[in-house]
């Protein structure tokens, strides 16, 4: 056996690359990982966690607002932008040095800067040179912003966390997860905010009816919805304003533009090309159900690989590569009923097929639903409307999706999960008791398919 400086050589320390490196070091294998940003990928520092920290903020005024309806006033309320930015800078740092430290203690090398695969068992990072007998690429993805005329005026999920200042207009372009999600941020922050997605309706891939639900009670929270439009062109104004020219000959001013149109891998640079390592037509690392690539002493985990860009599925990914490795065992990740949610306002959380896919499947389908509005919203005055839904495959009687529009889905929906993985049929769920008063409990009361 050839004499490596590691056994393990990571490039990236995001969610899948950190959740491999320390496993393994925990196994006594010799790991190196390197990071030329910053530690914890994109979920930590532009990602998941800021994210849902901005969500929370966005929250409060409408809180406030609905609190009148108990008895409780709050009078004067104001937004202070640099606040909340750097408390959640402060937060994240916080989280980097975490990482940092969760990384020396498991006996992994960090190694600070971009590191380039030189040959199938050699990465260079700066002008140094590193050995492994295995080298695991996980560096995540990119926002993708198209290359339009003023192209230079758009700014990504990447650069919304560190504004100088916070748009009193802002125009969303995207129709997916972060697009949904962000345009909920500002609205509720107090931006007259406007969603352009090119389609007729936005989150292509979930269920129809959850999504005309969402669009609904998107639209009630203030966000301009405009579909079936797109931006041609942008140009920056004299006062530091910015006009988009649209597809259908409007123009939109506003303050700030930001683009959530999909993300890419970040693969640029990386070597792949130099080692022969295949990739898909965007750019993807194509491995094998071991997540190996073309050149055997390669592996790629994560965003990089374009299965399932969430970052527990990165995990998983992370924990079965050097389970299979190191260990001995023979794991697959199951990308079956993973559990997902947005969060806009209202939250969507879904597990599970679609309607439209559930038809496809099978063909005797039970559907479930219930829309009400939330006991909450009889005293706060919100007309905000809650919407279930359940398909269930008539033959084998087993629950196949479960979908949700409201307040805490992501929840809610973790905990359903586990249900329909453990195979729960719909007799089940109608014979577990519910928790009185919740939303929750609409699960279990379900009765008569419509």
């Amino acid at each position: 056996m050839a004499e490596y400086d590691f056994d393990l050589f990571v490039i990236g320390a995001g969610s899948g690359g950190v959740r491999a490196a320390r496993m393994a070091a925990g196994m006594g294998v010799r790991v190196a990982i390197a990071e030329d940003r910053h530690l914890g990928g994109t979920c930590v520092n532009v990602g998941c966690v800021p994210k849902k920290l901005f969500v929370y903020a966005s929250q409060y005024a409408e809180g406030f607002a609905e609190a009148a309806g108990f008895g409780l006033t709050n009078k004067g309320i104001e937004f202070d932008w640099p606040t909340l930015r750097d408390n959640k800078t402060r937060e994240i740092e916080r989280l980097n040095g975490i990482y940092q430290t969760m990384l020396v203690n498991s006996g992994c090398e960090l190694i600070n800067g971009r590191a380039v695969l030189v040959d199938d068992h050699t990465v260079a990072v700066g002008d140094k040179q590193y050995s492994a007998e295995r080298i695991l690429v996980a560096v995540g993805g990119w926002p993708n912003v198209p290359d339009i005329p003023g192209k230079e005026h758009i700014i990504s999920s990447n650069e919304v966390f560190y504004l100088d200042e916070f748009p009193k207009r802002a125009l969303v372009v995207g129709g997916g997860y972060i697009a949904v999600e962000f345009a909920g941020i500002f609205s509720g922050l107090g931006t007259d905010t406007k969603l352009v997605y090119r389609g007729d309706l936005f989150l292509r891939g979930f269920d129809n009816e959850i999504r005309e639900f969402a669009a609904t009670e998107v639209a009630k929270k203030g966000v301009d919805l405009v579909f079936n439009n797109n931006v041609e062109s942008i140009e920056k104004q004299a006062d530091g304003s910015f006009v988009a020219k649209m597809t259908d000959g409007s123009n939109i001013e506003t303050d700030l533009i930001m683009y959530a149109t999909g993300r890419n891998p970040k693969v640029a640079n990386l070597g792949l090309e130099t080692v022969g390592i295949k990739q898909a037509k965007n750019g993807a690392i194509i491995v094998n159900d071991e997540f190996q690539t073309n050149v055997p002493s390669v592996y790629a985990v994560g965003d990089v690989i374009d299965r399932v860009q969430l970052t527990p599925v990165a995990l998983a990914e992370g924990m079965a590569l050097v389970n299979n490795l190191y260990a001995g065992e023979n794991r697959k990740v199951d990308y079956d009923l993973i559990p997902t949610a947005v969060f806009c306002q209202p939250n969507i959380g879904t597990v599970g097929l679609s309607e439209e896919q559930a038809r496809e499947k099978y063909s005797n389908v039970e559907v479930y639903k219930s829309s009400f509005r939330a006991m909450k919203h009889t005293l706060s005055g919100s007309e905000e409307r809650t919407f279930m839904k359940m398909l269930v495959d008539g033959d084998s009687r087993k629950v196949v999706g479960v979908h949700m529009v409201g307040p805490d889905a992501g929840e809610i929906i973790q905990g359903i999960g586990i249900a329909l993985k453990a195979g729960a049929t719909k007799e089940v769920f109608d014979s577990t008791i519910g928790i009185h008063p919740t939303a929750a409990e609409e699960f279990v009361t379900m009765r008569e398919p419509v």
